[in-house]
């Protein structure tokens, strides 16, 4: 913010501009151009025309428990090019799934790096206006936010911390900010957020990637973050060469250290074991109890709030913290009892809804999600409709969180970030599994409704989903299942244990939640989130060798309910048959204005779709029409040989010449006049054939240059 800046001075304001070499780039960092008077701002530029602009503003305190942040990254059509929205509509509105996926992948590594009880209100916006369309920017946001609230001078953030996204091919080739087209062929794509000394935030997708790779994948990665992290502490430097940083004190707020040890008396080892092995909805009530418990020995008055029921009850919970915390690392013992690389019981049920295409319950502990799977035809297929051009997607996957799978009472408003997150792990988990859209053109649609949840609904619903695929026959090509694992870390000792599928309370009091899909060949998914400074490759190392073991465990569950896809789709599921139509022939099979393709659909009561990939679907209420439709179309196909035999109509009489006789629909050939089969000379076709009739013939000539073929009369001896 250039809090000393009038009009008369603007035009001749000094801006900051300075390109570091990443990796193989050259990025750019600028400031003092745009936003002027946010607090903190910058735009980061590459060689190829991308431009995110980052702001961060800084407010007033907020009442409350929280740490009101909002990270907002905005997708602007201009950006590349296209108009964008709808017929009536051409103003950018509802944000895109990559727009909230995006604004996550921000938040994420940003919001630890504050002080714990910021109660300032700070928002971030990222707003991409300039895109080559050859890759997503959004990642970038990461190090824009970052580098914007240190211009802001808020010296109490522990940054810098920055983004990065690799992709690399099955050999372990890594490629620095990956195009779209280099995502889709890759192995492994991730995304990951560190500071100088750790990693922080992940987010990946594998094609069943080993843990050797993904190993190789952070450290190369993280090196790159350290150099953007370095990046930013230069230019913070250079800028304050020429601009003073703004005054920026975030108001913070701090448990009375008397209270905190006057609670600490009265909590006794009997108050901390009470609440071991409860359940979660216990476990809520047990420590709101002993909140009460300890509030009436301090004498709490409620009419003036003294002491602070708050400052109470976050003492009680860093009372039962520490004492968890020393019992995992010193007997290996968790809340519930169970060891640190044992996972709840598990079941698996298959089906459950008996009128969809595929259904599944899955419950670890008392977590339980209901997976529902849809399959569709092609046009079905969702349109994605955002900054960049128009694509398509044959696998969605969509995660609900409804209040009663807490135990809450709350109205029902439009899907969040989180379910929308949640939603998007799933997906990335199963992708790399899916049959193929030759073989199986199905557009397939999975629902994962919490029904209850105790921790890692989204990785249980990575198992659910792949049973209901499963039960609804999709022939997918591993099962994959997911776990959610946590860590014990002691910053005095430097010790820590890794705890195989947490559950609710342990992500509330731990310090880690590391998602992982797997399947028994490698991982597909991945998304992590820590409270402490971050992540050694050490125990990234440690938790991806760990993981095999737990999710083994639970497919292992899993198979006991279902080794393998159905043979056969539900009797609901709608009919799918599919032929390649190689590009010299497509012109046929659609017919002259679509009259081919009208008329198989009309004639059999199917819907028929031909993309440009010639991939041909047929869509039918039934097996039967759809054999026949497809027939037809193989029919077209057929290059027509010498000896192949057809049932044809004849459809013109050249009275003297012979019959022209459709053998196929737009496949015509010519029965000569001598060739009816009759021993004596015919001088007119009318004497032996007419219009409309059906008869038997076989090809004795092909003529492919002139387009002609053959034809003579079958006559069938009696």
């Amino acid at each position: 913010m250039l809090v000393w800046l009038k009009d008369s001075q603007a035009l001749g304001r000094a801006v900051i501009a300075k390109t570091y070499k990443i990796g193989n780039k050259n990025i750019s960092f600028e400031s003092g151009r745009l936003a002027l008077f946010a607090t903190g701002s910058v735009v980061i530029t590459d060689e190829v025309g991308n431009f995110l602009l980052t702001t961060c503003g800084i407010g007033n305190p907020k009442d409350g428990d929280f740490f009101p942040l909002t990270v907002e990254f905005q997708e602007k059509y201009y950006a590349t090019g296209k108009i964008g929205g709808n017929r009536f509509m051409k103003r950018e509105g509802r944000p895109s799934e990559a727009s909230i996926l995006n604004s996550r992948m921000i938040d994420r590594p940003i919001r630890p790096m504050f002080p714990k009880g910021t109660r300032t209100d700070t928002q971030i916006i990222s707003s991409i206006m300039s895109s080559s369309g050859l890759s997503d920017f959004g990642w970038y946001g990461i190090t824009g936010a970052s580098l914007s609230v240190m211009l802001a001078g808020v010296t109490e953030f522990e940054g810098p911390v920055a983004g990065v996204r690799i992709a690399s091919d099955e050999a372990g080739n890594f490629i620095f900010d990956p195009t779209f087209a280099q995502i889709a062929t890759a192995h492994l794509d991730l995304t990951v957020a560190g500071t100088l000394d750790a990693i922080t935030m992940v987010e990946s997708q594998g094609q069943e990637a080993s843990n050797e790779l993904m190993v190789r994948a952070f450290e190369y990665a993280h090196e790159i973050v350290k150099s953007l992290c370095t990046a930013q502490l230069d230019f913070v430097a250079e800028y304050k060469q020429i601009h003073a940083l703004p005054t920026t004190t975030l108001t913070v707020g701090e448990t009375d250290a008397d209270t905190i040890a006057k609670v600490r008396e009265c909590v006794t080892d009997a108050d901390i074991q009470a609440v071991y092995g409860l359940g979660k909805l216990e476990f809520h009530d047990a420590m709101h109890d002993l909140v009460e418990a300890v509030a009436e020995k301090l004498g709490y008055d409620k009419e003036t709030n003294t002491p602070k029921i708050g400052d109470i009850a976050d003492s009680v919970k860093w009372v039962i913290q520490d004492h968890m915390r020393a019992t995992i690392l010193t007997t290996k013992t968790r809340l519930d009892g169970r060891r640190c690389d044992e996972v709840r019981p598990v079941r698996a049920s298959a089906p459950i809804l008996p009128r969809t295409h595929g259904s599944a319950l899955f419950e670890r502990g008392v977590t339980q999600v209901l997976s529902v799977a849809t399959l569709g035809g092609p046009g079905d297929i969702q349109l994605v409709d955002d900054m960049f051009e128009e694509n398509t997607k044959r696998y969605i996957h969509h995660y609900n969180f409804p209040p009663f799978s807490v135990g809450e009472v709350k109205p029902l408003r439009w899907v969040g970030r989180r379910e929308v997150g949640h939603g998007r792990l799933a997906e990335k988990a199963l992708e790399p599994v899916l049959p193929s859209q030759i073989d199986f053109p199905y557009m397939m649609r999975v629902v994962s409704e919490t029904t209850t949840c105790n921790g890692s609904s989204s990785m249980a619903s990575v198992c659910g989903s792949t049973m209901a695929l499963m039960d609804a026959g999709v022939p997918i090509k591993s099962m994959v299942a997911g776990v959610a694992m946590g860590m014990i870390y002691d910053e005095v000792s430097g010790k820590y244990e890794i705890l195989a599928d947490i559950q609710a309370q342990e992500d509330f009091l731990g310090d880690m939640d590391f998602k992982v899909a797997r399947t028994s060949k490698g991982i597909t998914a991945l998304q992590m989130d820590c409270k402490i400074a971050g992540l050694s490759m050490a125990v990234i190392t440690e938790v991806f060798a760990k993981s095999v073991d737990a999710t083994g465990y639970i497919m292992g569950e899993m198979r006991k309910c279902m080794s393998e896809s159905r043979a056969e789709l539900s009797p609901y599921a709608p009919f799918l048959l599919s032929v390649f139509v190689p590009e010299e022939k497509m012109r046929e099979v659609i017919g002259k204005g679509g009259e081919t393709i009208q008329g198989i659909e009309k004639e059999y009561g199917v819907e028929v779709n031909l993309e440009d990939s010639g991939t041909c679907t047929i869509t039918a209420k039934d097996q039967i029409s759809g054999k026949a439709a497809l027939d037809f179309i193989k029919n077209i196909l057929k290059d027509i040989e010498v000896g192949d035999i057809y049932e044809g109509k004849i459809v013109k009489i050249l009275d003297t010449v012979g019959a022209i006789v459709e053998i196929a629909r737009g496949r015509e050939g010519m029965v000569h006049i001598s060739k009816f089969g009759v021993a004596e000379r015919i001088a007119n076709v009318n004497d032996v054939a007419k219009v409309g009739e059906i008869i038997k013939v076989r090809v004795y000539g092909v003529d492919k240059e002139k387009g002609r073929i053959g034809l003579e009369k079958i006559v069938e001896v009696i």
